[in-house]
């Protein structure tokens, strides 16, 4: 996700304390986030019958309309670390079992990834970071964590599996995203409390170890609950 990238760069052009405000309003970024990848779903399921560009096109429009109304709705909202933080909680509980009903598709013919792929994704990523972290001073540090919250890095990727594979890899994509989002609950929590703190510098290392921890921990979870599983069978 694109959202550490732009609160780091957020806090170097416009300030640590910009940075802090924004990361509070990244809790309910997320949740445009959410929403973005589910109406991206739904719309692909309604134009399956299309050829695969005017499938991107269509499904896009409607992610990027749900993640406007959404980010919207929020900004008129006055909220704390805390409410926001738990209002994020509730949506990747909401998520989970929503997002449960999507079929997992595997990719049976891999494409080779080559350098045009590769730099079709850094630049749409790099794009999109220049633009929101651009017009942080203009549109503030609300509407700046709300846009954090944007899939600069996925979204890239959803594009290139939909164009490459068709919409069902996509789907997985979107299925299983809800469990990661965890490690980015954690980095927000501690850039907003420890930038304030530790600086710009050590308060993103120190995200950053405190969302590797929890994504080993989570990781070895799932790792034991899987092996449980195949020792019963």
């Amino acid at each position: 996700m694109g959202t550490a990238i732009l609160l780091y760069f957020i806090g170097i052009e416009q300030g640590i304390d910009f940075a802090s405000k924004s990361a509070v309003y990244a809790f309910p970024g997320l949740i445009a986030t959410l929403s973005f990848l589910y109406a991206y779903f739904l719309m692909s399921r309604r134009c399956m019958s299309l050829p695969v560009l005017p499938q991107i096109f269509l499904c896009s429009v409607c992610a990027f309309g749900a993640f406007l109304c959404v980010s919207w709705l929020f900004q008129l909202t006055t909220m704390s670390l805390t409410q926001a933080a738990f209002i994020l909680l509730v949506a990747m509980c909401v998520a989970l079992v929503l997002f449960r009903k999507i079929e997992n598709q595997s990719i049976l013919n891999r494409v080779r990834l080559t350098k045009g792929i590769v730099l079709l994704r850094a630049g749409l990523a790099s794009l999109i970071v220049l633009i929101i972290s651009g017009l942080a001073a203009w549109i503030g540090p609300r509407w700046s964590g709300l846009l954090s919250g944007f899939p600069v890095t996925l979204y890239p990727i959803m594009l290139i599996l939909h164009f490459t594979y068709g919409a069902g890899p996509v789907h997985t994509l979107i299925r299983n995203f809800p469990r990661g989002m965890g490690a980015l609950w954690v980095y927000i929590l501690t850039v907003s409390l420890g930038y304030p703190v530790l600086g710009l510098e050590l308060g993103t290392l120190a995200a950053f170890s405190i969302a590797t921890v929890y994504l080993v921990i989570y990781s070895t979870f799932v790792w034991m609950r899987q092996k449980s599983v195949q020792g019963t069978d």
